[in-house]
């Protein structure tokens, strides 16, 4: 798999989008979560691609929320990003922002785990350790189950990217815990050099 550009072009492109430190925290989330997964689900080989897919995925959502998943297309293709990679940048929010659907299993993880790990992140800041690194799955299959809690978080669009994916909701909830709480150290120290 192709992407266009290398990891340094692809976090400057982000950057050139993205100010705030909520938004620039959740690509690396994201490109992390993908690369624990793109070994999990047998592509070590295409690691790079599946990662620089989910630091990318929200690249113009900070300046353009309205047209979220289609001006990525423009910036991307500015950026030099692969028409594979623009494809699967669009295909993460397919149904409320894209008609672009996640076809490869790296799409499919993406829709998945994308509004997973802000319900994560949002349970770990509520820890005394403010870490997911101690966090049990039944804990987070309660904030799951609690409407009020990370409302902004589609609990929809996680049980739909688990059935796309053919998995139960708890293996779903299972990995990508297990993928944020193996990358929190290295997320927070590329967080420390970016501010």
């Amino acid at each position: 798999m192709n992407a266009g550009l290398d990891r340094q072009q692809a976090l400057a492109a982000l950057m050139k989008y993205n100010k705030e430190p909520f938004h620039l925290l959740h690509g690396l989330t994201v490109e992390h979560v993908m690369r624990w997964f793109a070994v999990d689900q047998g592509f070590a080989e295409d690691e790079e691609f599946w990662g620089l897919v989910g630091l990318l995925h929200d690249i113009d959502f900070e300046c353009w929320p309205e047209e979220h998943c289609v001006k990525c297309v423009e910036l991307l293709k500015e950026e030099g990003a692969s028409e594979e990679l623009i494809h699967a940048v669009c295909s993460h929010a397919y149904g409320p922002c894209s008609d672009v659907e996640p076809v490869h299993q790296m799409e499919k993880v993406i829709f998945a785990a994308d509004e997973l790990t802000g319900l994560i992140g949002a349970a770990a800041k509520m820890r005394p350790s403010k870490s997911c690194t101690d966090m049990e799955l039944s804990s987070l299959k309660k904030k799951f189950k609690d409407k009020k809690f990370a409302a902004g978080c589609s609990r929809d669009v996680i049980r739909e990217g688990a059935q796309h994916l053919g998995w139960e909701l708890d293996t779903l909830m299972d990995k990508t815990l297990q993928a944020m709480a193996a990358t929190e150290a290295k997320i927070n120290e590329e967080m420390a050099k970016l501010q």
